[in-house]
C-alpha cells in the first residue's frame, strides 16, 4: 500500500469513528434531552485533533 493510500485509509477511519460518536451524542441530545458529559466532548475534540494531524 502506498503512503498516500495509507493516509487516505487513516483519514477515513478517523472520520467514521467521529461520525459514529457524533451521531450517538446527537441522538442523546435530541431524543433523551441529555447534554453530553464534559469528558465526552473533550474526547471528541481530541479525536478531531488527531484527524487534523492525519490530514496534515
Amino acid at each position: 500500500m502506498t503512503d498516500l493510500s495509507q493516509k487516505k485509509e487513516n483519514v477515513k477511519m478517523h472520520l467514521k469513528d467521529l461520525r459514529l460518536d457524533l451521531k450517538k451524542m446527537h441522538l442523546a441530545v435530541t431524543e433523551e434531552l441529555l447534554l453530553p458529559e464534559p469528558n465526552e466532548v473533550k474526547n471528541l475534540i481530541y479525536k478531531m485533533d488527531q484527524l487534523l494531524k492525519a490530514i496534515e
